[in-house]
């Protein structure tokens, strides 16, 4: 895998890689805020966590690279997130699965994982592109993804058949390597308007 796969940390989070040791922090992370209520979001409830860390940890062998996201000041892991659809070949990656505790929402805790991220993967990693995809119903995922100032490249509509039978229009942004330096500085920008003090 082309991604440097190591743990990521910085004022706010550290993204540690996913590990069994911490389905029962998760467990306890999502049901701040009950996410899996929410009929366009794939969060799993409490209850799947150990599926859900295995089946990431499993998919690892097949490019995903999962983190669990630890809140630096009070020590909680609040949630996950996760590259996925690695392609080496091509010098892409996908970055998605990530949800957090409601406590930890429109705080600096999301910007600051993407930072990391994405410095990871455009300049640690030398990639040409990321991209973004979500339900086209999810507003909050959407508008924290153009924030990043991530671009719509388009809709693919009827893409999915989600486990109710409704059919999902998926919402695909992307970055590409020449925006990395403005997405960068966008995203210091809002870290500095996020950061107490």
């Amino acid at each position: 895998m082309f991604i440097q796969e190591q743990q990521l940390e910085g004022q706010h989070v550290r993204l540690e890689p996913l590990n069994a040791g911490h389905i029962e922090a998760l467990a306890e992370a999502v049901r701040d805020g009950q996410g899996w209520t929410l009929w366009y979001a794939s969060v799993p409830r409490p209850e799947e966590m150990a599926a859900y860390v295995e089946r990431a940890i499993e998919e690892a062998s097949r490019g995903h690279l999962a983190y669990a996201v630890r809140h630096l000041a009070s020590g909680d892991i609040v949630g996950t997130t996760r590259f996925y659809a690695v392609d080496a070949a091509n010098r892409r990656a996908m970055i998605g699965y990530t949800w957090y505790s409601q406590s930890v929402r429109g705080t600096a805790v999301n910007a600051e994982c993407k930072l990391l991220m994405l410095s990871n993967l455009f300049e640690a990693s030398r990639a040409i592109a990321c991209e973004f995809r979500t339900h086209f119903f999810n507003r909050a995922s959407r508008a924290a993804i153009e924030s990043l100032g991530a671009k719509q490249d388009g809709i693919l509509r009827a893409h999915q058949i989600l486990s109710d039978g409704s059919l999902r229009d998926t919402v695909v942004y992307s970055i590409i390597e020449s925006e990395w330096p403005a997405v960068r500085m966008n995203l210091r920008s809002k870290l500095a308007r996020l950061t107490p003090g």
